[in-house]
This record gives C-alpha cells, structure tokens and sequence, in this order.
C-alpha cells in the first residue's frame, strides 16, 4: 500500500509541475517556490494546536486545488500558482511520509508510523 500511495503522489507531484509550466512559470521557479509552504512550521512558536492548524492550513489538497482553480477562473496566474506550489508541496511531503499533524505533537500524523495502512 505504501508504494502505491507513493506512486500516486508522486503523479500529483508532476502533475502540479506540468501546470506550473502551462501557466507561463519557468522550471526553476516553481523548485525555488517549492519548500515555501514549510514556512508555515514557524507558528509552533505558538504552540501545538496553533501550529497544527496553520501547518495543515498550508499542506491541506483541497484549499490548494480551490486556490489554483479560483486563480485560472479569475485569470490570476499568481494565485492559480500558489495553489499549484501547495498542491505540489503537499504531494512531495507525502511522498517520504509527511503528513497531516495532529495538536498533540508535530511527529503525530496521519501519515505516521501508527497508520497500519501506511506504514507497510
């Protein structure tokens, strides 16, 4: 099950580079803007349940594909690429793992060592 979930984010992975490049974006853009949504780690300087919201706020599919649709639509390429980086970037995280963090520790996520359908 583990590598088929791989497999499949890495497809999303792709998928929000080829977009990246259909909205005008050069290759070396969308890797510099990439790790940027990892910024959203800082608000744990507040606490747990602060962190987690904000941290999942910015790795969370659907709030990427609502900003990148919602950007075409309105013809704004840079919101169309925002979602396009979060989609992408969250898609990279759960590739090695890293997913969606509960309020009780950074390390506690869906993706953990403790989901029997992950973690074989």
């Amino acid at each position: 099950m583990k590598l088929l979930l791989q497999i499949e984010e890495t497809s999303m992975l792709a998928l929000s580079f080829y977009l990246s490049l259909l909205l005008g974006y050069k290759w070396w853009i969308f890797i510099l803007f990439l790790f940027v949504p990892d910024l959203s780690m800082l608000a744990y300087f507040f606490g747990n349940r602060t962190g987690a919201f904000i941290y999942n706020l910015f790795h969370y599919k659907f709030l990427a594909v609502i900003l990148g649709i919602s950007g075409y639509l309105i013809s704004l390429p840079s919101l169309a690429f925002a979602g396009t980086i979060l989609f992408g970037h969250s898609s990279f995280d759960r590739i090695f793992g890293y997913g969606l963090k509960f309020k009780d520790d950074f390390k506690h996520t869906h993706l953990s060592i403790n989901n029997k359908f992950y973690s074989k």
